[in-house]
């Protein structure tokens, strides 16, 4: 059996939501909960985040996505549609790199197709140093609130401390895998293109971690392009609202 943790709401086409990185499921409990009237929403913890154990030493994006496809058809998920923030993105593109034609529809939610330059590879380097010297405390506290852009932080003081003590609950060796493995991951930009379902990209124009110019070569591989003005990387924080109706539309017409 697998060791992913989970939780789901509702019933109908499943809709699988992917956290990022310093995060964990329970960051969907909102959107679950908005989508579960007209979907099965099923939100799991990536290996070596929240409740779910790292069982690969050296995880890879594609050992995870091998683990995800395992525990899909455990759970008897069938032509779900696969929605990733973040890493959570880059997961979605690798399974879909696996699963192909069996994913219904994917998006990419604050993330990219596109591999990690020199300088993006240099930061994650730096990254691996510090968490190994300082631990997941430190670095999860310096590391999400500037997640959102510095103007709008006051307004959202109590949602940046949930994510932080959301982001306590990644594991030291989770973490640095994670960083190790965006680091070394793959361009899929072409086998996104080539998917043949619908696919969504929810972009930030303030976004620090995914650049929008980046976002912006993605229009010609998407049949959904939703770029939130003033916003970071964490549009559900910072547009809630908006972002559910982005998620509930786009899978509407997946499903026809």
């Amino acid at each position: 059996m697998s060791a992913i943790h989970f939780f789901e709401k509702g019933q109908g086409q499943p809709v699988i939501l992917i956290h990022g990185f310093c995060e964990i499921s329970e960051m969907w409990q909102d959107f679950a909960e908005a989508l579960s009237s007209e979907y099965r929403v099923i939100c799991p913890d990536l290996p070596g985040c929240g409740k779910s154990p790292l069982t690969l030493s050296q995880n890879s994006l594609e050992e995870v996505a091998v683990q995800l496809e395992d525990w899909i058809e455990e759970q008897n998920i069938q032509d779900p549609i696969v929605i990733g923030h973040s890493l959570g993105g880059y997961v979605t593109l690798a399974l879909l790199a696996l699963m192909g034609s069996k994913l219904k529809a994917v998006g990419l939610f604050h993330s990219t197709a596109f591999a990690d330059d020199t300088d993006k590879k240099g930061m994650r380097d730096r990254t691996v140093v510090f968490l190994k010297k300082h631990g997941v405390d430190t670095f999860v506290t310096s590391f999400v609130p500037p997640l959102i852009p510095e103007h709008k932080r006051d307004d959202f003081q109590a949602e940046i401390a949930a994510a932080i003590v959301q982001a306590k609950q990644s594991t030291l060796d989770g973490l640095i895998a994670y960083t190790k493995a965006m680091r070394d991951r793959e361009d899929r930009f072409e086998v996104f293109q080539n998917f043949s379902g619908p696919k969504l990209m929810i972009a930030g124009t303030l976004d620090s971690a995914v650049k929008i110019d980046a976002s912006r070569k993605h229009k010609v591989a998407v049949t959904d392009y939703h770029e939130l003005e003033g916003v970071g990387h964490l549009g559900m924080i910072e547009q809630k609202e908006t972002c559910m109706e982005i998620l509930r539309g786009f899978c509407g017409k997946a499903i026809g």
